[in-house]
């Protein structure tokens, strides 16, 4: 396990009071490591889990030649390529079961949708393609080609195909998919465990009465929404006091129970609490200014209690700072600690600017977004007003980030920017 120093040296032209976002994020790559513990569940319990161990399929799937649609099975050979074609219906293949039947060249099968295809039979003309007259079916000609409508055995998958790989985190699909090949259960990595608490003296907690200059916490139910989607097991510790016996105790209890421990509030320069000062003395912990807005200030390190250290997230304590750093470099984190592929995460979409944008180059900007689709199919992006790093409603307002990279500037209306759609992220 590298340290933060070793770390540090491997990244180029680091420095920890003007570090930018890919910096971060590749830093963090290197700080954090997977979980190793493993589980067995059912499919119902699976969703959002990520898959320990390459699934193979049993079967082939689907396990025969068999109809897409409701009509007329027949041998593609026999069409007609100018004129109609007439055959004689001897029969009707339900789904379920094989229909045991012989077919001659001008004779058809009436068939239902996944009914195994005849022997000897490659084409499905639909029902209502055709004209029927008793027992004899005409087909016009050039309304299907020879093997149309036709699924094939395994062309979704072949016995002895891998069907899902390690890494993967399970979504509605992927339980589908499990269920077509007869899997009851798979084998995915543990749960991560995740503690968090708000810090400062500032903070009221839900039920307490107002009082001049505190503010209720909101950050513990953004983070704990945030955690929940990612499907971790989250511990909520509540608000800890700016107190070092409060805030060893609590980062004490926290890393003998959890995996990864996120606080907000405390990080920032020149704070006037004790929550650096502990986190210092608890752990291997570096303290960035990050080149970004909103955000700037956060820790990351460990703070080993037994014997195992857990991975420390220390967030500003601004609301939409919190979210913003959370999706931009916490949630890919806790993703490869859940074990998942790099792939988990949402790519940025790009849409076009509906205002201008003032950004200096120099630091990654994440502005609140609203994207809607035009009616050429384009996508456009205005932001939600004020972008102030306590306005919690505009997050509530936006359904995306308007991501705004180290070196660009300005962006004029009808430019292209990146977006990081929420839908998937939170």
């Amino acid at each position: 396990m590298k340290t933060l120093d070793q770390i540090a040296a491997e990244l180029q032209g680091y420095d920890p009071q003007a570090l930018s976002a890919d910096a971060v994020c590749a830093f963090l790559h290197e700080l954090v490591e997977p979980v190793t513990g493993t589980d067995t569940v059912g499919i119902f319990e699976a969703l959002g889990r990520v898959l320990a161990e390459d699934v193979v399929s049993p079967i082939s799937v689907p396990p025969h030649d068999n109809s897409a649609m409701d009509g007329f099975a027949l041998a593609g050979e026999a069409l007609a390529t100018a004129a109609p074609t007439s055959l004689r219906v001897v029969g009707t293949a339900y789904a379920g079961k094989a229909w045991t039947g012989t077919v001659g060249r001008h004779e058809c099968v009436k068939i239902m949708t996944g009914a195994i295809m005849p022997e000897g039979l490659d084409t499905v003309v639909p029902v209502e393609f055709v004209q029927l007259d008793q027992d004899t079916v005409t087909v016009p000609p050039g309304v299907v080609r020879p093997g149309d409508n036709r699924r094939l055995l395994g062309e979704d998958l072949m016995q002895g195909q891998p069907a899902l790989r390690r890494g993967e985190r399970l979504g509605p699909a992927a339980l589908g998919l499990l269920a077509s090949l007869g899997l009851p259960t798979v084998r995915v990595f543990r749960r991560l465990k995740v503690a968090y608490f708000s810090t400062g003296d500032e903070i009221l907690s839900l039920g307490e009465p107002p009082r001049e200059g505190a503010v209720y916490d909101s950050n513990r139910y953004t983070v704990f929404g945030l955690l929940t989607r990612l499907g971790i097991e989250v511990l909520d510790m509540g608000v800890v006091p700016d107190e070092p016996e409060a805030l060893e105790a609590a980062f004490r209890l926290a890393a003998q129970q959890a995996d990864a421990i996120i606080t907000s509030g405390g990080v920032s320069m020149g704070e006037a609490d004790h929550t650096k000062a502990m986190m210092r003395q608890l752990g291997d912990v570096a303290f960035w200014r990050i080149a970004m807005r909103p955000g700037r200030p956060m820790a990351v390190g460990r703070i080993r209690e037994g014997d195992r250290p857990a991975v420390l997230f220390g967030l500003p304590g601004n609301p939409v700072a919190v979210m913003v750093t959370f999706l931009a470099f916490v949630r890919p984190a806790l993703l490869r600690m859940m074990g998942a592929q790099a792939t988990a995460n949402p790519p940025l979409l790009r849409a076009h600017s509906e205002e201008a944008l003032r950004k200096k180059p120099g630091r990654t900007e994440y502005q609140r977004g609203i994207v809607s689709t035009r009616a050429d199919g384009s996508l456009w992006v205005r932001t939600t007003g004020n972008q102030g790093s306590g306005v919690l409603r505009s997050m509530v307002e936006a359904n995306g980030l308007i991501v705004l990279h180290h070196g660009q500037g300005n962006v004029a209306p009808g430019d292209e920017v990146g977006v990081m759609l929420f839908d998937g992220a939170i």
